[in-house]
């Protein structure tokens, strides 16, 4: 039960802004088909098995629901970068300018 919670509020906090984010960067950039396919593979390996290690490690999805949220710990770093999918994703997230400023 708790983990379901725990997953649940990963996915509120973590995932689904991560999705967000990087679908507006796709448009923004007017990226090729092949980007976009490579972030969507990443996305799905890496998601079900940040869902379940949040389930299984609650501090953990917390200590990363709080270091996303105010910008400590960069989302790209959840991603596997020895994946070359995920590589793109992890380029993509990282880009310059990306991110708001916190204040």
């Amino acid at each position: 039960m708790i983990a379901d919670i725990v997953a649940w509020i990963f996915t509120l906090f973590v995932v689904d802004p991560l999705h967000s984010e990087m679908r507006q960067n796709l448009e923004r950039a007017n990226a090729p088909v092949q980007i976009v396919q490579q972030s969507q593979q990443c996305l799905a390996v890496q998601v079900p098995a940040l869902i379940e290690k949040a389930g299984n490690e609650p501090g953990w999805a917390i200590a990363t629901v709080i270091g996303i949220s105010t910008g400590w710990t960069p989302p790209e770093q959840l991603f596997d970068s020895e994946d070359l999918n995920c590589r793109t994703l992890r380029g993509l997230l990282g880009a310059p300018g990306t991110h708001e400023a916190e204040g």
